[in-house]
């Protein structure tokens, strides 16, 4: 009995610690809100009497409150904004430093440039000896080029004038002499790695429209840039937008000025970089550019090319330096189908290599001229380009600075006629609308 006394005694004394210890807790809570109030009390016995001053206190403790939480706010708000502001302004940063970098880039690229190429043949023309007949012996288009490919290969762009016809049309213009060839032989062009092709020449039309709209889909469809005529190209070269413009003059002569300057006009507005402008001109045979030529070409310098390429009198003229740019009056011939037997065989590969720095053109004017002949035997034409060396390579040299000579002054050799661009009584006239002649495409002096 005793026993379960002290269980019992045991167990209320537990219920009173606790209790006990709830009191205590009040207790200090208690005294704790009386210690602030004391202190309240204590802090406006000590505020001015003054019911005005209290409140401008009172007040300026209220905005001391509001300063504190507005910047806990901003606090909390940079936190979470200041990784996107940082991300931002890293962004600004990047795109300020390739800026930059562009400004300072700097770009080279090497053109090569070459004459007439002719494929194909003229029907009347006899079919041993001719490129068909070549093609047909060696069955390989690779065969015309082979011994230039390594060039145009290294280059970053070769050009050609494409003096001829891709088609099937049998529609024949009322001409005397009229080159086409099947479309396959684009082949030669994309074996021989030429990119762009200028068809604004005399033979570019044969066999009508049809002819010439044929010749383009063929160069589309085996990826040749081509331009002439009011058909400007840009060609992006390393990134550089290199502008292509071709002019017929043989019809027109200087009244071809105009359009000439409006299609360099719209090169320029389409942001072309570099200006390459081809011209189909002069007197075939003649060694000297006539006065349309000079004019021509200065024109269009003047206007914003950059490069003048010449071609049509199917034998190599000189070069001009105007204004820091390069006139190359005549290219010559090249892969020339036209002409078994022609009287010159000499041809060249103008190179020039163009730098830009920032997307600006460097007044550099860094050159190189490979010479060659149109065939890699001596006796006929085999429609095989080549370049040419030791003595021979040495003699186009000669001939091509014998024939620059006195061109950087503007003193070239008098032509019968100031727009006369029409072709000795001797020699094979192409143009348009003369269809006089021997029977073969023949630009010898016989």
């Amino acid at each position: 009995m005793k026993q379960m006394d002290k269980k019992d005694l045991s167990k209320k004394a537990k219920i009173w610690f606790e209790k006990a210890k709830e009191w205590l807790k009040r207790a200090k809570e208690a005294l704790k809100k009386l210690e602030l109030k004391k202190k309240y009390e204590l802090f406006k016995e000590k505020l001015p009497e003054d019911k005005k001053a209290r409140t401008i206190i009172l007040a300026d403790i209220v905005l001391v409150v509001l300063l504190i939480f507005t910047l806990l706010l901003v606090g909390c708000k940079n936190l979470l904004t200041g990784g996107k502001k940082q991300k931002e302004e890293t962004a600004i940063s990047e795109e300020m430093e390739k800026t930059t970098k562009r400004k300072n880039k700097t770009v080279s690229f090497t053109i090569s440039a070459v004459g007439d190429c002719t494929f194909g043949t003229d029907e009347n023309f006899a079919y041993e000896g001719s490129m068909p007949a070549k093609y047909d012996e060696v069955g390989d288009f690779n065969y015309f080029f082979e011994n230039v490919k390594s060039v145009f290969e290294a280059d970053d762009l070769t050009i050609v004038n494409f003096e001829g016809t891709l088609t099937d049309s049998t529609t024949r213009e009322d001409k005397q002499f009229a080159f086409k060839a099947d479309k396959s032989y684009a082949e030669i062009l994309t074996d021989g790695f030429v990119e762009a092709a200028n068809l604004a020449n005399n033979h570019s039309k044969d066999y009508g429209e049809q002819s010439y709209n044929d010749t383009m889909d063929a160069l589309d469809e085996a990826g040749i840039t081509n331009f002439g005529y009011d058909r400007v190209a840009i060609k992006k070269v390393k990134g550089i937008k290199v502008g292509l413009v071709g002019t017929y003059v043989l019809a027109d002569g200087l009244g071809v000025k105009d359009s000439m300057e409006k299609n360099i006009q719209d090169l320029k507005d389409e942001g072309a970089q570099v200006i390459i402008a081809s011209f189909h001109w002069g007197e075939e045979k003649a060694e000297y550019p006539n006065d349309v030529q000079v004019e021509l070409a200065h024109a269009a310098i003047d206007a914003g090319a950059d490069l003048v390429l010449g071609h049509h009198p199917h034998v190599l003229q000189g070069i001009e330096q105007y204004k820091g740019k390069n006139i190359v009056y005549s290219l010559g011939n090249f892969c020339f189908g036209g002409n078994m037997y022609p009287s010159d065989m000499d041809t060249m590969i103008f190179q020039q290599t163009f730098t830009l720095k920032g997307g600006k053109l460097q007044e550099d004017n860094v050159t190189n001229i490979i010479p060659c002949s149109i065939s890699s035997v001596e006796d006929y034409n085999n429609y095989q380009p080549t370049p040419a060396a030791g003595e021979k390579e040495t003699e186009i040299l000669n001939k091509i600075t014998q024939r620059s000579q006195g061109l950087s002054n503007e003193n070239t050799e008098e032509s019968d006629s100031e727009n006369d661009n029409s072709d000795s009584d001797e020699s094979y006239d192409d143009s348009e609308d003369d269809n006089s002649g021997s029977d073969e495409y023949d630009d010898s002096d016989e």
